[in-house]
């Protein structure tokens, strides 16, 4: 058993003392400083939201399940804008997107999650992009094997 401290919600080892958020904001960075990164923007960001589920609400939880699906189908965030724009405009949606302290996203079934966003971090930012569709395409396996996504 390691003495590495380990994120509470997904898992993940923090190595050389990377936190998951501390994660999430080098990728920010990475995408900040090199703008081709923001290709894979929307998968990072739900990737690390689908791994943290206390970040959604249970309606935001579904959904962002169903919007990785999407995503890695083919459908692009531009199309995901268009097809969706009604059901998360803030003025007509009757559910939040964001978690709170009452009510939060929880998975009914446990995952061991294969692939985090410090493994990510890890693999540099000269692969950046190809990490974070196989995280994303990592994090979709992971929900289906666990029982909590289903076709």
């Amino acid at each position: 058993m390691s003495d590495m401290p380990v994120c509470p919600q997904c898992g993940a080892v923090q190595q050389q003392g990377l936190s998951c958020e501390e994660a999430f904001h080098q990728m920010l960075y990475w995408e900040a400083e090199n703008p081709a990164n923001g290709a894979v923007h929307h998968l990072m960001v739900i990737c690390y939201y689908l791994q943290h589920p206390r970040l959604y609400s249970p309606e935001g939880l579904a959904w962002g399940m169903k919007l990785l699906a999407d995503f890695l189908t083919g459908m692009t965030p531009a199309e995901m804008r268009t097809r969706m724009r009604v059901d998360v405009d803030s003025g007509s949606r009757r559910y939040k997107i964001g978690g709170t302290p009452a009510s939060y996203g929880v998975y009914s079934h446990p995952i061991q999650w294969s692939h985090t966003a410090v493994r990510v971090v890890e693999a540099g930012p000269v692969c950046y992009c190809q990490s974070v569709r196989a995280w994303a395409q990592a994090v979709y396996t992971d929900l289906r094997e666990s029982g909590n996504l289903s076709n």
